[in-house]
């Protein structure tokens, strides 16, 4: 049976995102003083090791099968190219993270909004924008360009000359993490619970980041110390599986065009845990593409007028 998403975000939603865009910002921040200690994609692969294992239990736990005979035809081959793209993404984050600010990254990882309004209405009609909802993404826009530029020609560049290289792998994962959401939603993948659908993306990437940590030439080491391994747990718990969790089940009940915009919030929180513990600059280029992108937010996520008399 196909689920029908509702129409418009509702108080629930906006908790469960609020919630996860703040612990996304914060992770950003683990990620990154982790990686002084763990190289960063052998840092990704045991994370999503992890990760693989908890959501399997929980299959389990759930009654969701781990083999199914039963899945829609085609959810087996959108699923790995869904895992594909998944890891792909993980891969650029924690490989340019090393080159930028956590803030930045974030900003330009959570771009994919741009992405999935673009190409997620070609499969899914009822996905369009519409009026001020453009105008506000394309607000948003505006904002990671002027982010983009900084890190070009502004401040930033004198601070991290490599930073360029850190803001267009987020670019690019941001890309990886819009076709991930175009998959789910426009495939016969759409139709599997929404625990397997997180499984093949995690399990995915614990298959393929160890040959690209490999193929970096990456140190592998457990030997680590305790905030290595609380940092890691909690990005493999919290993050990978129950926040993940969470946004998977989020694709199946809401528009994936309102909540992709919605996670805008997470470069904020980035950005204020970046300034508060690690001392990131922040310039006031940066907190006015924040300021764009959080405008953005609203008016995508604004009910057209006759919407809202209905309601």
């Amino acid at each position: 049976m196909s689920l029908r998403p509702k129409s418009h975000l509702d108080a629930l939603a906006v908790a469960i995102l609020l919630g996860c865009c703040l612990f996304w910002g914060f992770q950003q921040v683990l990620v990154k003083t982790t990686v002084a200690e763990v190289a960063p994609v052998f840092q990704a692969f045991v994370r999503f090791a992890i990760a693989t294992a908890a959501i399997a239990a929980w299959c389990v736990w759930r009654g969701v099968p781990l083999r199914s005979t039963r899945e829609p035809a085609g959810a087996w081959g959108a699923g790995l190219l869904a895992g594909a793209l998944f890891a792909g993404e993980f891969a650029c984050l924690y490989m340019g993270i090393q080159y930028t600010t956590a803030s930045r990254i974030t900003l330009f990882v959570y771009c994919a909004p741009f992405w999935v309004a673009l190409l997620l209405p070609r499969f899914i009609p009822g996905e369009r924008l519409a009026g001020l909802q453009w105008l506000g993404l394309a607000g948003a826009f505006c904002g990671v360009a002027l982010a983009l530029g900084d890190s070009l020609l502004g401040p930033s560049n004198a601070s991290h000359p490599l930073g360029w290289l850190g803001d267009a792998l987020g670019l690019l994962g941001g890309l990886l993490w819009a076709l991930t959401t175009v998959v789910i939603r426009s495939t016969p993948f759409a139709r599997v619970a929404p625990e397997k659908q997180l499984l093949y993306q995690v399990a995915m990437s614990a298959a393929t980041l160890p040959l690209l940590s490999l193929a970096l030439g990456e140190t592998w080491s457990l030997q680590l110390s305790a905030y290595a391994w609380g940092s890691i747990v909690l990005q493999s718990l919290v993050g990978a599986f129950i926040s993940y969790l969470a946004w998977m089940w989020m694709l199946a009940h809401y528009p994936a065009t309102k909540i992709s915009v919605f996670v805008f919030l997470t470069p904020v929180f980035a950005l204020l845990f970046g300034a508060g513990l690690l001392g990131e600059p922040v310039t006031a280029t940066l907190v006015a593409a924040l300021a764009l992108v959080a405008a953005g937010i609203v008016l995508v996520n604004r009910r057209p007028a006759a919407t809202a008399q209905a309601k």
